[in-house]
């Protein structure tokens, strides 16, 4: 799919990784904005969220709830996840809204995030990290139908 859209990100293989902390130790130092992601849903459990981060940034649910107007967030378990994403934990990123068809996931980025020129995110797999260019990012979005909502935080 990737391919077809003209999007050919840098690809590189290391072990497993399931958090950022793992991510820093077993990751070679590569180009473009380290990221974590989060898969969470509202306390109504009626919309679910992708937020994407960098990956040193404090979320604060309770601020990202108000500043997305919804009561609560909570982190959604791993059944949904695989479910509307496609992927187990460890392997969550931005690239797994290929799967979300149906678009029943709501992508949240941080503006860190949003505004650099490349970023890092799993290709589905944790043992691997592909490096995206803003503009390939823009492409996989606007193919996969789905409409970022940026934040900022002090």
């Amino acid at each position: 799919m990737l391919a077809g859209l003209g999007v050919r990100p840098e690809i590189h293989l290391h072990p497993p990784v399931m958090t950022v902390a793992e991510s820093l130790e077993l990751v070679p130092e590569l180009p473009g904005c380290k990221t974590k992601n989060l898969f969470l849903r509202d306390k109504k459990r009626r919309r679910r969220f992708l937020f994407t981060a960098a990956h040193a940034r404090t979320v604060d649910l309770r601020a990202l709830a108000d500043r997305l107007g919804v009561q609560g967030l909570s982190f959604a378990p791993p059944q949904e996840l695989l479910e509307h994403l496609g992927v187990s934990p460890g392997s969550v990123s931005l690239l797994a809204l290929i799967n979300d068809r149906s678009r029943s996931v709501e992508l949240v980025i941080d503006a860190r995030v949003w505004s650099a020129e490349a970023l890092q995110a799993h290709p589905l797999d944790n043992a691997a990290t592909a490096v995206l260019t803003h503009d390939m990012l823009e492409r996989f979005l606007a193919a996969t139908g789905h409409i970022p909502v940026i934040v900022d935080f002090p």
